[in-house]
């Protein structure tokens, strides 16, 4: 049996229209639809498609990214189908799992997404230490200056107010004021003689 999945990201104003005319036209008995983001693992609807393969049956989708933005995923879930017995189909890419050469491309693509992924993380890794090395750490910046910080400790600690107060007054969460008062019992202790 062709069973068809098509994903449209959750709220965008997208419409699975063009990737159902597409599954409909390349003979799906079966369609799975859902509106969730490709990279999370908790679609009901894509799990339901996995849970009900059997041998013999194939997995056909519009485009590999509807099946996941990452890569990796993609072989996992492609593996996945393939322990099931069954194949996979991806209709804009040309690529099918039924023969040796569908299977090769496939790992083809996979490497060369890989490859990217690699290229793209040392590029990023180069542009962070150049920037550290120029005096720039990256982050999101502290929303309290010091002088804020500092009282925010020292009201905390002398008990003239509580963490939870501090933390309404400045608008940050508790869990910020205890970590602005950590850093400064640090900072004290590795001051004193």
């Amino acid at each position: 049996m062709l069973i068809g999945y098509a994903r449209v990201s959750k709220g965008d104003d997208q419409s699975d229209a063009l990737q159902l005319r597409a599954l409909e036209a390349a003979g799906c008995e079966r369609i799975f639809t859902e509106a969730a983001s490709g990279g999370r693992w908790d679609r009901p609807e894509l799990l339901r498609l996995l849970d009900q393969l059997r041998p013999g049956d194939e997995v056909v989708v519009w485009k590999l990214d509807r099946l996941s933005r990452a890569m990796k995923d993609v072989i996992h879930l492609i593996e996945r189908i393939a322990k099931a017995g069954a194949g996979f189909r991806s209709l804009t890419e040309a690529i099918e799992t039924t023969s040796p050469a569908g299977r090769m491309l496939l790992h083809m693509v996979g490497a060369f997404a890989e490859f990217e992924r690699a290229m793209i993380q040392q590029r990023t890794n180069a542009g962070l230490a150049a920037a550290r090395a120029e005096g720039r750490i990256g982050g999101r910046r502290k929303s309290l200056d010091a002088a804020k910080r500092r009282e925010i400790a020292e009201s905390v600690l002398s008990g003239r107010k509580t963490g939870a107060e501090m933390a309404r007054l400045y608008d940050v969460s508790q869990p910020t004021i205890s970590r602005i008062v950590a850093e400064y019992r640090t900072t004290m202790t590795a001051d004193q003689p």
